[in-house]
């Protein structure tokens, strides 16, 4: 077995997994101290020693991953993700970039990657983006429609949330959301106008519980299609491994009955 091997078995290991999501809980508790000036008054050099060991510890492991790996270290997303990550946070940043140091936060995004429930949350929300692309059209028409006709119909007497094009189409999100739409927008229109519900009742029904809901409906499905090959690919990875083994093992066999 070539030192490659060993090292690439000692990678895919459950412990160094579990030892490596416990560096990243770890690592993202001490980024939260550092935003303490009280903690980092009184515990500023340990908290940093530990962020630069957390971060060697990162480091050694992509270095092994390549090594272990070579070129095909690349092949996979999930470890184009960590490497941009990790290098992210290697980046000589000076101590008045403060905007590109906070980028070191990302480092907790890697629990992403080696926990594999959240990977295939992120692989479901990434499978479902073409469906969602088509809905986001959808709603976009809407919101354009939307937006004409409340302009029209409102703009006159309430100027600051239907004056222009863009105030309607703020406004119709800010309806969509429900955050405070009805005390704070529809009531004081529909004082002017009596018959304004007849307008964002139907919005309300469409955009938040028809096309939200579809959006939803779209990423659980995307999911569970990502779940099922997953659950696939590893059964075929067992039985590859099963009929490897078979074949091993009579060729054993004829090579005995041979002797």
């Amino acid at each position: 077995m070539t030192l490659r091997t060993r090292i690439s078995d000692f990678l895919a290991r459950p412990w160094v997994n579990r030892f490596i999501i416990g560096v990243i809980l770890f690592n993202a508790v001490i980024l939260g101290l550092e935003t303490s000036d009280t903690v980092m008054a009184t515990y500023g050099p340990l908290i940093l020693l530990l962020d630069t060991l957390c971060l060697a510890i990162f480091t050694a492991e992509i270095a092994l991953k390549l090594f272990a790996h070579g070129f095909r270290f690349f092949r996979n997303g999930w470890n184009i993700f960590d490497f941009v990550i990790v290098g992210v946070a290697l980046l000589p940043f000076t101590q008045g970039v403060s905007v590109l140091r906070a980028l070191r936060i990302l480092r907790v995004l890697r629990v992403i990657s080696v926990a594999p429930s959240l990977r295939r949350v992120v692989e479901g929300f990434i499978t479902a983006l073409p469906g969602m692309g088509s809905v986001f059209v959808l709603m976009g028409i809407i919101f354009y429609i939307g937006a004409v006709i409340t302009t029209k119909l409102f703009g006159d007497a309430f100027p600051e949330w239907f004056g222009t094009l863009a105030r309607s189409g703020y406004s119709l999100f800010q309806i969509m959301t429900l955050e405070s739409w009805s005390m704070g927008i529809v009531r004081p229109v529909m004082e002017a106008y009596p018959y304004a519900w007849a307008f964002f009742i139907p919005f309300i029904m469409v955009t938040t519980f028809a096309v939200v809901n579809l959006l939803v409906g779209l990423i659980v499905n995307s999911m569970q299609d990502a779940h099922h090959e997953e659950t696939n690919a590893a059964t075929d990875e067992y039985r590859d491994e099963v009929l490897a083994k078979l074949i091993e093992i009579e060729r054993r066999l004829d090579t005995r009955d041979g002797k």
